[in-house]
């Protein structure tokens, strides 16, 4: 079952699966994971003001995503799987989960970054529908320490997408 969290649920189980889930980062990103600022407050805060979807099974979350619209995209951040449910397909539920959040919402794609270091993430987001958009560098770094990858929703997208809803607009005036 996958459903949006809210401050009053148990984020920090939510907490807990997003450090073993990243923890095989540490030591070969840098900087840091921006998770080792974050603690249960803080998912609290991101339940508040952006959405934060979790996969359950049994006692506790196997899976979650945050989600933040900006411009024409939903940007999709802290995706994390158990170590122990993967290969089951759910980070492709998550994404289309993610994707039919950005069709709901008018927008035109959904965008993450990963980390430059992480090559096997950036294979499985190209798997993902995914494709590198861009190169970035975190504050005080002279090399790109990520990669923004972006999946559009296609032509019209799920919900037509904001430039087709303009585009509509503009032939009906």
């Amino acid at each position: 079952m996958m459903r949006r969290y809210t401050p009053e649920d148990d984020l920090a189980a939510v907490h807990n699966l997003l450090t073993r889930a990243f923890a095989y980062m540490e030591g070969r990103i840098d900087p840091a994971s921006s998770l080792s600022r974050l603690d249960t407050e803080g998912m609290k805060a991101l339940a508040a003001h952006r959405e934060v979807w979790v996969m359950e099974e049994g006692n506790g979350p196997v899976g979650c995503m945050v989600l933040t619209p900006k411009d024409d995209t939903l940007y999709l951040g802290k995706l994390a799987v158990d170590y122990a449910q993967r290969g089951k397909g759910l980070a492709r539920i998550l994404v289309d989960q993610a994707l039919r959040r950005a069709g709901d919402l008018g927008l035109d794609s959904v965008t993450l970054e990963t980390r430059i270091e992480l090559t096997e993430n950036h294979a499985a987001f190209t798997a993902l529908g995914f494709h590198k958009a861009d190169e970035t560098a975190h504050p005080g770094y002279d090399r790109p320490t990520s990669i923004t990858m972006v999946r559009p929703l296609g032509t019209a997208g799920r919900a037509g997408g904001r430039r087709a809803k303009r585009a509509a607009r503009n032939r009906e005036i």
